[in-house]
């Protein structure tokens, strides 16, 4: 049975900013995630589970990307994770 045309998207570029907002965005909430990650854990033991965490939590943000309705919300989620994360990675440590 075909997709109900009134829940799909018109525009392609909506189409390509939740792509883009699911992997590129996606990569980079998880790659912060992990670098804040050491602040609290061993480098070496952040490594050796990114490698396994990683892929689900990027999975995870790129599916979540299309449950979204906007885009530009879907951004602006990914952007402020991204700023916190990275600012917990980049506060000096005492």
């Amino acid at each position: 049975m075909p997709a109900n045309k009134k829940y799909l998207n018109k525009s392609g570029w909506t189409k390509l900013s939740k792509i883009l907002a699911g992997t590129v965005g996606g990569y980079l909430v998880t790659i912060s995630f992990h670098a804040a990650l050491t602040r609290l854990f061993p480098l070496d033991r952040v490594m050796v589970t990114s490698f396994i965490t990683g892929y689900l939590l990027w999975a995870t943000l790129l599916l979540f990307a299309f449950l979204i309705k906007q885009a530009w919300k879907t951004w602006a989620i990914y952007v402020g994770l991204i700023a916190l994360f990275s600012g917990l990675y980049l506060i000096p440590t005492a």
